[in-house]
């Protein structure tokens, strides 16, 4: 298994930026993927970035070109840095771990909130 502690969520106005971080800890050899999911009120969740074992990045296109996804091998955190905020971005945000062999997303963290105000 692998336990998963998101960090950095908070209130920001629309425009400005925040950084979440994701500490991983466990079974971390068997991960292929780490995603950042989001859920708003009464929504689905959705997958808004992930970043392979191989660092290939992929993003919703909501997100694209403000989000950021990036890893830091060394210390075992995934970072979402994200910029230009939108109201439409609140959320709670979850870090995510598929492992090899994995079909899902199947470890996750508690989530932090992210509100944006306008």
């Amino acid at each position: 298994q692998v336990q998963l502690v998101e960090s950095g969520g908070g209130l920001v106005q629309a425009g400005g930026s925040l950084r979440l971080s994701c500490t991983t800890s466990g079974n971390i050899f068997s991960i292929n993927y780490m995603g950042w999911y989001r859920q708003a009120p009464g929504k689905q969740r959705e997958l808004v970035a992930r970043i392979s074992k191989a660092g290939n990045t992929n993003y919703a296109d909501s997100v694209k070109g403000r989000f950021t996804i990036s890893r830091d091998i060394v210390k075992n955190m995934v970072y979402l840095q994200m910029n230009n905020l939108k109201p439409e971005d609140t959320a709670v945000y979850y870090c995510a771990v598929q492992r090899v062999g994995a079909s899902n997303y199947d470890s996750w963290g508690q989530g932090t909130q992210v509100t944006v105000y306008s």
